[in-house]
């Protein structure tokens, strides 16, 4: 099994974090640096960063932004949101991410990952789908556009076309248990985990170092992300390591910089 990852999500909105429940209700949390640099303290294996209103926007990406924020990242950095063309992607990973994350543009332009993997490697696209449980009992279908947006897609066979287009792995979300904090949509996350072959990344809902060991033991994600769990609550990303290695879970090493410091 290889070793599971603890990933905090950082969503990011016109400079500042937030976070809301959802995909609604957004609340200010903070400010993007000062969380990166306590985070670099923390023993988290990576960070994501998502500019939640970037789709929004006929401006291009703020790539200044990014680069200040990947000159005092020291773990690996995926971010995303806005991202519709190749040009763009080149630009975030000069800048200091280490992956990206495609979403909404991963249903308008699915070649896009293609282009993405071929170019710099599957393991530098994330894809990114948010799924609502539909209430007329029909399953999940996934959104785009920040949850905002029906694309008539079922989850597995989505799932299925971003691995073969080149993702390297999967962000899954599930809107409605977004910053419930109730705990992970376990069957979810297994549905998606038995469709692929690549990494699965849980996310939504995480409220406890449980829910984690869940994700991992039950449905099998080879990765957990939180956003609410680490803003709101005294539970650290040391403590969910913790736990999952309590659970029998491999976990990597705390993350050194070159200075050795963690």
């Amino acid at each position: 099994m290889l070793k599971v990852r603890v990933i905090p999500t950082l969503l990011w909105k016109q400079l500042g974090l937030v976070k809301g429940i959802g995909f609604d209700s957004w609340r200010r949390v903070g400010s993007v640096m000062p969380a990166i640099k306590v985070y670099n303290q923390r023993e988290v294996d990576e960070l994501i960063l998502v500019d939640i209103v970037a789709h929004k926007s006929d401006e291009d990406l703020d790539f200044e932004s990014v680069d200040d924020f990947g000159q005092e990242c020291f773990v690996p950095l995926t971010v995303g949101g806005g991202i519709t063309h190749i040009n763009q992607v080149q630009r975030l990973l000069r800048a200091g991410a280490d992956k990206v994350c495609i979403n909404t543009a991963a249903y308008t332009t699915p070649e896009l990952l293609s282009e993405i993997a071929k170019r710099h490697g599957a393991q530098s696209v994330v894809a990114s789908i948010d799924v609502r449980n539909e209430s007329d009992g029909s399953g999940w279908q996934c959104f785009s556009h920040a949850g905002k947006q029906a694309t008539g897609r079922k989850v597995a066979d989505w799932a299925r076309e971003v691995e073969a287009r080149g993702a390297g792995e999967i962000l899954i979300t599930s809107i409605d248990r977004d910053g419930t904090q109730l705990g992970y949509d376990l069957a979810l996350i297994e549905a998606v985990v038995k469709a692929v072959n690549i990494p699965v990344i849980a996310s939504g809902g995480a409220g406890n170092y449980q829910h984690m060991v869940e994700a991992v033991t039950q449905a099998g994600a080879s990765a957990v992300a939180a956003a609410s769990m680490f803003h709101f609550t005294e539970q650290t990303p040391a403590g969910a390591k913790n736990a999952l290695a309590a659970a029998g879970v491999p976990i990597r090493k705390p993350y050194l910089d070159s200075a050795g410091s963690r």
